[in-house]
């Protein structure tokens, strides 16, 4: 198989239709095998239902549906799972990204020159000041801090070789930073495509502050697990041997004024280098244990799941022709 079109959503059953009509469009006029993987991720509306409907009316379409909301991370992983095409593209419900990238996408992967191609939405029609600044903002700190040059991180718009996607664990609120993810795991290949975006027909953005405060600190997340992901010890056990060192210098100073230069003078429990040298070397001993913990827990599996599937549609079964 060729493609695979990955589509997380929540809530957008009224542009589910339209969107399917055209990506089949798009994919019988480039002669493409292909599936469209809609991952329900726990809509309240009809999306389901939707869905559904689509996959009896053409077998390309399979579905994932969530028990409840486990969050776009989860989606895409559980998508990526289930992908079978050589390219694996990912793209937004809404309408807003533009099916007709696709076949250009699918060709800047196949030609072998890239293991990942990211959108760049260069000219958007959302909210100046609630979405385009915060992003432009979000998108500078990403690109400084993990050393990805890409422009639109937030963009759902992406194309990957289907090693990529087999390869890498998408979890918490990391589809932000799906392509640090695969530069940290080694596909060095990645690159940008600017591709149009629609101003949105149905339903209302899902993006708030919160999300833009999330993402920060998503990013703080991912820098430190790309640096000190394997070895937290080298991050937490170098800071607590320092603290340490500190406070025992100032302990070792104590001492010998109290023993040797000053004997009788004040107590040493009245001297404020008797707390900094406490509090420094209990802070040591606390950060030397994190990242003895942090080396325990690197090497235990984590079996617990992150989502619970309740439906599938189509996903073991062959796919037949179709047409609009």
């Amino acid at each position: 198989m060729q493609l695979s079109i990955v589509i997380p959503l929540l809530n957008e059953e009224e542009s589910l239709k339209e969107l399917h009509d055209w990506i089949a469009s798009v994919m019988q006029s480039n002669h493409f095998s292909y599936e469209i993987l809609f991952v329900d991720d726990g809509s309240t509306d009809d999306s389901w239902k939707t869905i559904s409907k689509l996959s009896e009316l053409n077998p390309h379409v399979k579905g994932i549906r969530f028990l409840k909301n486990f969050g776009k991370s989860q989606a895409l992983h559980a998508g990526f799972k289930a992908a079978k095409g050589d390219v694996v593209i990912t793209m937004d419900a809404d309408l807003q990204d533009n099916p007709e990238e696709i076949p250009e996408l699918y060709q800047l992967i196949q030609s072998k020159e890239y293991d990942l191609i990211s959108g760049w939405k260069k000219k958007r029609y959302d909210s100046l000041i609630f979405k385009n600044l915060p992003s432009k903002l979000f998108n500078w700190a990403a690109k400084r801090t993990s050393g990805v040059k890409l422009h639109d991180f937030n963009c759902g718009l992406k194309a990957y070789n289907k090693s990529v996607i087999k390869n890498i664990e998408v979890s918490g609120e990391m589809h932000r930073y799906i392509p640090v993810l695969a530069k940290n795991a080694g596909f060095n290949k990645i690159g940008e495509k600017v591709v149009k975006h629609q101003a949105r027909k149905y339903g209302k953005t899902k993006f708030g502050m919160e999300r833009f405060i999330n993402g920060f600190l998503d990013l703080i997340t991912i820098w430190f697990v790309s640096r000190f992901g394997k070895r937290p010890m080298h991050l937490f056990g170098a800071l607590g041997v320092i603290m340490f060192i500190i406070g025992f210098g100032f302990a070792l100073y104590l001492g010998i004024d109290k023993l040797f230069l000053n004997p009788f003078g004040r107590l040493i429990t009245d001297r404020p280098e008797f707390y900094i040298s406490l509090v420094s070397m209990v802070i040591g001993t606390q950060l030397f244990l994190a990242g003895f913990i942090g080396e325990i827990i690197t090497r235990s599996k984590r079996n617990e799941p992150r989502y619970h599937i309740s439906e599938e549609l189509n996903l073991n079964t062959e796919q037949t022709q179709y047409s609009l």
